[in-house]
């Protein structure tokens, strides 16, 4: 066999394989799915500032599934205090926003497999010298943190930086994550406790304002949120491992955690 020919059969069975693997996913024949989220937690999903339009790694990533799977979202928004228990509560279909996976969250709704995994770190303005690790943040008695209720964020800054007493007036309560940021920007707070993607792109935006400090906290891995016994955690779960397997989620890695920092 010729090179030529050895390289086109080598194209040929793989481009079938891809096709073989896309034909083995399930077909959702076109059904309307809602998808909720909170719009406030870049680079996952947030507000492109130029052009007004919800964008991110969740979005393409969702999007890319919804192609795969032959269903069409619609996008919707609510708060995130609300949002589990709308989701359980059966008023969406999928909620997506960065959701740690953990077993209390899992008595309300079901999980996808994890589609990321992240490590928590500190946020902190640039120009912050009195602490640069969790250890110094607490032995600084003045400094604040600012957290979101009932997020992993907010459970580690009180069990795990500071003294486990979930009242711990340092702690400095936000409704959304972006206020935290914007607390944190405004001297407000002091630091605000981040996953690594959404800290990094924080830090990216901020022209230099914020930045990450310390070592991670602990590791968290994100999944999308359905009803109990929803129809969809298993085709989307199909669709997961489809998008890992084909290099689709590095291409999203690249794209928002890397060539989106570069360019802002």
């Amino acid at each position: 066999m010729s090179c030529r020919s050895f390289l086109y059969s080598i194209v040929v069975l793989f481009v079938s394989c891809l096709s073989a693997q896309s034909d083995s996913l399930p077909d959702l024949g076109g059904k309307q799915v809602t998808v909720v989220t909170e719009n406030a937690y870049p680079p996952l999903q947030f507000i492109d500032p130029k052009s007004g339009q919800p964008v991110g790694w969740e979005y393409d990533a969702m999007n890319e599934i919804a192609k795969r799977l032959n269903f069409k979202v619609e996008y919707l928004n609510t708060s995130w205090d609300a949002m589990i228990q709308a989701v359980a509560d059966n008023q969406y279909q999928i909620g997506m926003t960065g959701i740690t996976i953990n077993e209390e969250r899992k008595q309300k709704v079901d999980f996808s497999e994890p589609y990321m995994r992240s490590e928590q770190f500190m946020l902190v303005r640039s120009d912050e010298k009195r602490f640069d690790d969790a250890k110094g943040f607490a032995a600084t008695e003045d400094a604040l943190v600012g957290a979101q209720p009932g997020t992993t964020n907010f459970y580690v800054a009180a069990h795990e930086v500071l003294d486990g007493n979930e009242q711990n007036p340092r702690i400095k309560l936000f409704e959304t994550f972006g206020a935290t940021v914007e607390a944190l920007k405004t001297g407000d707070v002091d630091m605000v406790l981040t996953d690594s993607t959404a800290g990094s792109g924080y830090a990216a935006a901020s022209g230099g304002a914020l930045k990450l400090v310390g070592g991670p906290l602990g590791a968290e891995e994100f999944g999308f949120i359905f009803p109990k016994g929803s129809e969809f955690v298993t085709p989307v779960n199909a669709a997961i491992a489809a998008l890992k397997n084909d290099g689709t989620f590095d291409r999203l890695n690249k794209k928002w955690f890397l060539d989106y920092k570069l360019g802002h």
